[in-house]
């Protein structure tokens, strides 16, 4: 597919001033890398509703022929659905494909790089990156963002295919505080429950903008992340997914896959031996961690 017209066009292009109004950044990997077509034009299409229906302004961002899109246009998401060559982007990854002009779909870490210089305060993703199983040293560039950069990330927490204990101890070394949103416990994707606590349980998005507000005020370094259950009803239960990530991850370790092609892998062979039940609960958390994430964004636009 040709790249969209490059000629300016209703997408919305944000700057500073974007802090006074609600916006929810969108990342444009889980387009690019998370599903196969057509499916992931209507994930991304139906995130950005989901936004909207909230009452916020959806933001997904992307890089297109070098060009930073904070906002892309429904051209635009189109063609990053159908497009071969799209780099999977994390910050290291930003100044390659801007210099050399090439296509580039952003991860956590690169979206809220990218969110924070233009002024957007929150970010909603399925479940950030982390420590892989098995692969300590395999660690997510987006912990490192977390603790940097001041964006908070609305998430079901990190993905399941990871070790989430390595990752979130790892989150208590860097100063990321974990916020359970409805829950006293970390969600583990798939699944409602990981049986790991959260630093704190909140009940509503005006608890979060609290939290927000007194580590923006006292200059406390990097985000927040805000771990959200997904619905009860698309739930995978923990001992089936379990089962699938273990044996997915054997068949990766099998294969010699690891590093950035790891997580894509793992997430078509747990779809595979879950029969698509894996599919749906991802699907189904993605739509209200993009609920919730438009109604914090609201709650921060219009609080002192």
């Amino acid at each position: 597919m040709n790249a969209p017209n490059q000629q300016p066009s209703a997408g919305i292009r944000y700057n500073a001033r974007a802090v006074a109004e609600p916006v929810v950044a969108l990342e444009s990997a889980l387009i690019t890398h998370g599903f196969a077509p057509p499916q992931n034009l209507y994930v991304a299409r139906e995130m950005e509703q989901a936004v909207r229906m909230a009452g916020a302004k959806p933001a997904t961002i992307a890089v297109i022929q070098g060009q930073v899109k904070v906002g892309v246009t429904a051209d635009e998401l189109t063609y990053l659905a159908s497009a071969k060559h799209v780099r999977k982007c994390s910050t290291r990854d930003l100044g390659i494909v801007i210099g050399l002009g090439l296509d580039g779909s952003t991860t956590v870490a690169a979206t809220m790089f990218l969110a924070a210089k233009h002024g957007i305060q929150v970010l909603a993703t399925g479940g950030i990156g982390g420590v892989h199983r098995g692969h300590p040293f395999d660690v997510s560039a987006d912990l490192t963002e977390l603790s940097r950069t001041p964006v908070t990330v609305v998430s079901a927490g990190a993905k399941a295919l990871l070790d989430l204990a390595l990752t979130f101890e790892r989150l208590e070394t860097l100063g990321v505080p974990v916020i359970g949103y409805g829950t006293d416990e970390i969600p583990a994707f798939f699944s409602r429950r990981s049986g790991l606590r959260a630093d704190v349980r909140v009940d509503s998005p005006q608890d979060v903008v609290r939290i927000v507000r007194a580590r923006r005020a006292r200059k406390l370094p990097g985000g927040e992340l805000v771990c959200v259950p997904l619905p009860p009803e698309a739930e995978l239960p923990f001992d089936i997914a379990e089962a699938a990530i273990a044996e997915a991850q054997r068949r990766a370790d099998a294969q010699g896959i690891h590093g950035a092609d790891a997580t894509p892998f793992m997430l078509q062979q747990i779809a595979e031996l879950t029969e698509g039940a894996s599919v749906r609960a991802n699907i189904a958390l993605l739509l209200n961690n993009a609920r919730v994430a438009a109604e914090i964004a609201r709650a921060l636009a219009s609080s002192p």
